[in-house]
C-alpha cells in the first residue's frame, strides 16, 4: 500500500493518491492532472475512484478532467447534488482497491455532503482517515459556507459537525493518522496548524473541537464566534465543482497566448480587463505598467486573485517573470479564471524597452519609517492584516484596512493624503499600495518587511499597543471590529 500526500503550500491545499496492488485512488485533486497522470504512469497503476470529500469552496478541482481521461469513477458522499456523473456513496459504504479499502463515513457539518474517507490496510486495520474539511490539525472546518436563507444556519451545521466528529471520528482508535484537507493559511478553518499529517490520539490531546467535555452548545458558541467573511469567489468555486467547468487544456491554450507590447496595450482596452503583476516584490517596486495591481506568484497567489477579483470570468492580461507565465496560468485556473486573454511577451523589460509610461512604488525600511515617524512626518498608518491580527497588536492610531475588504473601504481615504501602509511581512502591502495607485491615490508609501520589520528593529522608536493572544480575544471585540471594516 502507498499513501502520498500531495501538498499545494500556496493553497494550503492537499490532495492524496493512494495506490495497491495496480488501482489507485485519489482523494481531492486540484485542477491540472498532468501530475496525476504522470503518478499513474511511472507506477502503471490503474485510477478507479476520484474521492471528493465535498464541494471545495477555495479552489476548483480536477474531478472532471480526471475521470475524463482516466474512466475513474466519482465518488461523493450522501446530500451531494451535481451536474455531472458520479456515484453517491451511502454512510458505511466500502470501496475496494487492490488489497486495501476506502470507507465512506458521512460527516455533515462544513458542508452537508462533507464525508471523511477511511483507509483500511491489508489486514482490514483502520490504518487513516482522510477528512476533508471536516477536521484540520488543531481545527475544524467554518460552519458557514452552506447556508441557505431560511432553512439551513451556520448554527445548524455546527452543531452537525459536532454530532459527526464525536460519532463518527472521535470513537476511531487513537494510532489512526489524521490527514487534512488543508493547513495553515487556508480560509477554510480559523486557526490551523502548520503541521499537515498527525494521529487522531494527538488531535484529542490538543484540538479544541475534539474535547469530550465541551457541550454542543459550547462548541457552537465557539465555532461561530469571530469568522471573517469567507473570499467572495468561495460560491463561484464551489458552483464550479458542482455544476462543471471548462476543461484545463482549453485555459492553458488561451492563457498561454504570448502579446507583444502593442497587442498587449491594445488588450488593455478591452472592457473590465485586470492586469495582474506576478513578479517579485523588488521588480514591482522598481517598476510598473500604470495602473496594473501587483500579486506575486511567490506569495498566497491564487488565493488573493480570487479574494479581490471573484468575478471570474472578468478578462485578464498578466504580466511575468519569463519561465513563469504557465505557473501563472495554472495557479489562476485552480480558483476559476477562465478568460485569462495573454502575457505580456519579454515580461517588465520589453514594455520599458518600448519607452512605455511607468510607474515606481515608494518602499521605505523599518529605520527610514522610525525616522519619519519621530519627525513627525508621518500621520496616517494603514495596517492592512487581518483584524485578528490587527488586534493582537498594531502600531498606536495606526487604522485597521485590511486587504480582504479594500474595495469597500477604498472611497474613505483621501486622495490628497500621504498613507503609510503595511502587513505582517511586505506582501499584502505592495498588493493593497498599487490597487490604491491604480485608483488614483499617489501618496503611497510601502513599509518593506511590515509589522515583523517594525518590531524586530524599531519597536522602542514607534509605540505600539500591548501584545494579546490571539486566542483570548473576545468574539465581541473581534466581530465589532470586523463589522466596522468589512
Amino acid at each position: 500500500m502507498k499513501v502520498e500526500q500531495l501538498y499545494t503550500g500556496c493553497l494550503a491545499e492537499a490532495a492524496y493518491y493512494i495506490e495497491s496492488n495496480g488501482e489507485a485512488a485519489i482523494i481531492d485533486p486540484l485542477r491540472e492532472t498532468a501530475p496525476y497522470l504522470a503518478m499513474l504512469k511511472q507506477s502503471g497503476a490503474k485510477l478507479k475512484y476520484i474521492f471528493e470529500t465535498h464541494f471545495h469552496a477555495d479552489f476548483v478541482s480536477g474531478h472532471l478532467d480526471l475521470a475524463r481521461e482516466t474512466g475513474a469513477t466519482i465518488v461523493y458522499g450522501p446530500n451531494a447534488n451535481a451536474g455531472f456523473d458520479f456515484y453517491e456513496a451511502k454512510d458505511g459504504e466500502e470501496f475496494k482497491i487492490g488489497d486495501v479499502s476506502i470507507v465512506v463515513l458521512h460527516t455533515p457539518g462544513h458542508t452537508m455532503e462533507s464525508s471523511t474517507f477511511l483507509l483500511r490496510d491489508e489486514q482490514g486495520r483502520d490504518t487513516a482517515i482522510f477528512t476533508g474539511d471536516t477536521l484540520f490539525l488543531g481545527d475544524v472546518g467554518r460552519p458557514d459556507l452552506a447556508i441557505k436563507q431560511g432553512k439551513i444556519t451556520k448554527e445548524d451545521l455546527a452543531g452537525m459537525l459536532y454530532d459527526s466528529l464525536r460519532n463518527k471520528i472521535m470513537p476511531l482508535a487513537d494510532d489512526v493518522i489524521v490527514y487534512p484537507g488543508h493547513g495553515a493559511g487556508s480560509a477554510c478553518g480559523k486557526n490551523l496548524s502548520e503541521e499537515t499529517v498527525d494521529t487522531l490520539g494527538n488531535q484529542k490531546k490538543t484540538n479544541y473541537a475534539l474535547d469530550p467535555n465541551m457541550t454542543k452548545e459550547e462548541f457552537v458558541k465557539e465555532l461561530t464566534a469571530g469568522l471573517m467573511p469567507p473570499p467572495k469567489y468561495f460560491p463561484k468555486n464551489a458552483m464550479l465543482n458542482k455544476k462543471g467547468y471548462t476543461s484545463i487544456d482549453d485555459i492553458l491554450k488561451k492563457g498561454m497566448t504570448p502579446l507583444s507590447v502593442s497587442a498587449f496595450e491594445g488588450a488593455m482596452e478591452t472592457p473590465d480587463v485586470v492586469v495582474i503583476d506576478t513578479r517579485t516584490k523588488a521588480g514591482f517596486k522598481s517598476g510598473f505598467i500604470p495602473g496594473s495591481v501587483y500579486i506575486g506568484l511567490d506569495g498566497s497567489f491564487a488565493p488573493w486573485a480570487g479574494a479581490l477579483f471573484p468575478d471570474l470570468h472578468r478578462p485578464v492580461l498578466f504580466v511575468a517573470d519569463e519561465g513563469t507565465e504557465e505557473d501563472v496560468v495554472t495557479r489562476l485556473a485552480r480558483v476559476g479564471f477562465d478568460n485569462i486573454l495573454g502575457y505580456l511577451e519579454g515580461g517588465f523589460r520589453s514594455w520599458k524597452e518600448a519607452g512605455k509610461d511607468i510607474d515606481t512604488l515608494e518602499s521605505i525600511m523599518p529605520e527610514e519609517f522610525a525616522k519619519r515617524f519621530e519627525a513627525g512626518e508621518v500621520e496616517n498608518i494603514l495596517d492592512v492584516r487581518k483584524p485578528t491580527e490587527y488586534l493582537a497588536q498594531h502600531i498606536k492610531n495606526a487604522e485597521n484596512y485590511p486587504l480582504d475588504f479594500i474595495w469597500e473601504n477604498l472611497d474613505k481615504l483621501d486622495k490628497s493624503k500621504k498613507y503609510y501602509i503595511h502587513c505582517a511581512s511586505g506582501y499584502r502591502s505592495i498588493i493593497a499600495s498599487s490597487i490604491m495607485k491604480a485608483h488614483g491615490y499617489q501618496a503611497v508609501v510601502d513599509m518593506a518587511e511590515g509589522w515583523k520589520g517594525i518590531l524586530a528593529e524599531v519597536a522602542d522608536r514607534v509605540p505600539v499597543t500591548e501584545y494579546t493572544c490571539p486566542t483570548t480575544i473576545s468574539p465581541e471585540e473581534l466581530e465589532a471590529l470586523v463589522a466596522s471594516v468589512s
